[in-house]
Order: structure tokens, then sequence, then C-alpha cells
């Protein structure tokens, strides 16, 4: 492992830190927005399973017990 000393350090951790592309605001925004809507899409769809598999079982179970 290659020894460098802090100056060279903090100099290649600030050249690497400039090659970052850091998002806009908007960009950030729709991406926020988009991850709300999945997350409710995927609670809406989760309480439909739910639902299916709950009203399935009731009627197996009415239908044999």
């Amino acid at each position: 492992m290659a020894n460098t000393n802090p100056i060279q350090f903090i100099q290649q951790t600030r050249a690497e830190i400039a090659k970052v592309v850091w998002p806009t605001r908007r960009e950030t925004l729709l991406t926020t927005l988009m991850v709300f809507v999945m997350a409710a899409l995927t609670a809406v769809f989760f309480a439909l399973v739910d639902l299916l598999i709950r009203t399935g079982l009731q009627g197996v179970l009415n239908y044999f017990g």
C-alpha cells in the first residue's frame, strides 16, 4: 500500500470532489416526488394483495368451516 503525505491526500481528495456532478434542485425535487409516488403505488398494491388474500382465505374457511 503506497503511503502519501497529508498534503497529497488533501489535494487528491479535492480533485476527486471537483469531479462530482451534483444534481440540480429540479432533479432533486423530481426524484423525491418519484420516490413518494412509487412508495404510494407499492402501498396500494400490497393493500390490494392483502385484501385479496384475506377475502380468499375467509371464503375458504367459511366454505369448510
